[in-house]
């Protein structure tokens, strides 16, 4: 394979791509050092000699690339020796160049006969990867099941692969001071989102239009588009805790139930609310109450060195002692931090027995969800909290009242 230094000089279907310096990242250089040698770390650990990155998140966390380009096949090769290695298209060309630190990337040009994994196979010969153990994150967006076996045929029998989906996301689930700055950021920016839409939901409000008001709060503040859509639903459609198309008008006695983030530099906050319109009325109040006591449970169980699956717990003891156990759900949230479409919920979910230990560090939102189906009634309450020594440390200034 030739390796040279034009970016219009051909290598079969590969191009080489010199880089002349990050323009665009949001960390510098030594906080990329000390997560690519807590990787490394990882790595020798697990016996792997190199590590085959399908997420963008860990791309982004690693070296600060920022793409939506993962749709398409796009590997970040990580050698034992710390060497990157990048293959993507050619519309992230410069897009890598801006916005990371890689200084090794490869173009596979699109056609009919074009097989990137073959490519990436050549790549990985010429970097002496031939009969060595490779990690490959298998649970990735940016992995389709036609590219999982592609890749797999195009490996056969040259090297041996194992799953390592959560190597690097291990790593990024512990935030460092950098990060959390921007943590903190994107709790600032969901809270003026909440207070937008308080101000926007009154009885005859279009739905579209509170949308507006609580996106508008977040790009002034100099916030990004969110991992996957803000949920949004009044009457029935209150009951959801999926985003669904159609927008309707509120009524003057309505329930509007709101699940959202705020995010800055792709770092997330989630909050959760479900706002009574006009009247309410006293079974609702009871499934507030009974969801504030749940959430303070939740957070109090939210304690470095213990499993995050007691989280769940407390929280569940709390609703089926209110009466509400048929109407919660089988988790009560997850991990936040940079996270890339289609979603932002991260590594890992708490669900009852998850072993993970919480550690200082960790941010994740806690969210009470009751949905009484037979009444039509909503009640959700969420928020994002930072672990700590001392325990769980909301982020939100907002009231948890209704």
């Amino acid at each position: 394979m030739a390796h040279g230094n034009s970016d219009d000089a051909p290598a079969g279907n590969v191009r080489k791509v010199q880089r002349f310096g990050a323009l665009n990242t949001h960390f510098d250089r030594f906080e990329f050092t000390l997560r690519q040698n807590r990787v490394l770390a990882a790595m020798q650990h697990a016996g792997l000699d190199g590590l085959l990155m399908f997420r963008q998140e860990s791309m982004y966390y690693l070296t600060g690339y920022d793409t939506f380009g993962y749709v398409y096949f796009q590997c970040l090769y990580f050698g034992s020796d710390g060497h990157m290695t990048l293959l993507t298209r050619a519309p992230d060309r410069l897009q890598a160049r801006f916005t990371s630190v890689i200084e090794d990337i490869r173009i596979w040009v699109d056609g009919p006969d074009a097989s990137p994994a073959v490519e990436l196979r050549s790549i990985l010969q010429q970097l002496g990867c031939q009969g060595k153990r490779l990690g490959v994150e298998w649970e990735a967006y940016g992995l389709t099941g036609r590219n999982a076996k592609r890749l797999d045929s195009a490996l056969d029998g040259f090297c041996r692969l194992e799953d390592a989906s959560e190597l690097v996301s291990r790593q990024r689930v512990v935030k460092s001071p950098a990060e959390l700055a921007y943590v903190k950021k994107a709790a600032e920016l969901a809270d003026d989102a909440l207070a937008a839409a308080r101000d926007a939901a009154v009885p005859g409000a279009f739905e579209g239009d509170i949308l507006a008001q609580m996106q508008s709060a977040i790009y002034r503040g100099g916030g990004d588009d969110p991992a996957n859509e803000f949920i949004i639903g009044s009457g029935r459609g209150a009951l959801m805790c999926r985003y669904f198309t159609g927008r309707r008008h509120l009524d003057a006695h309505d329930q509007l139930t709101l699940e959202f983030a705020g995010v800055y530099r792709h770092y997330h906050a989630c909050l959760m609310r479900t706002l009574p319109i006009g009247p309410v009325e006293p079974q609702l109040q009871n499934m507030h109450a009974a969801s504030v006591e749940s959430l303070l449970a939740a957070e109090a169980a939210l304690r470095p060195g213990r499993p995050i699956g007691e989280v769940f717990d407390a929280h569940a003891q709390v609703l089926d002692a209110a009466g509400y156990r048929d109407c919660r759900l089988n988790a009560c949230g997850y991990s936040l931090g940079t996270t890339f479409a289609p979603n932002w919920m991260d590594w890992p979910m708490f669900y009852h027995g998850n072993p993970v230990l919480a550690e200082p560090g960790m941010v994740f939102f806690i969210h009470i969800i009751l949905f009484d189906e037979a009444r039509g009634l909503a009640m959700t309450l969420g928020r994002t909290s930072l672990v700590t020594e001392a325990g769980a440390e909301p982020l939100s200034r907002a009231s948890l009242e209704q």
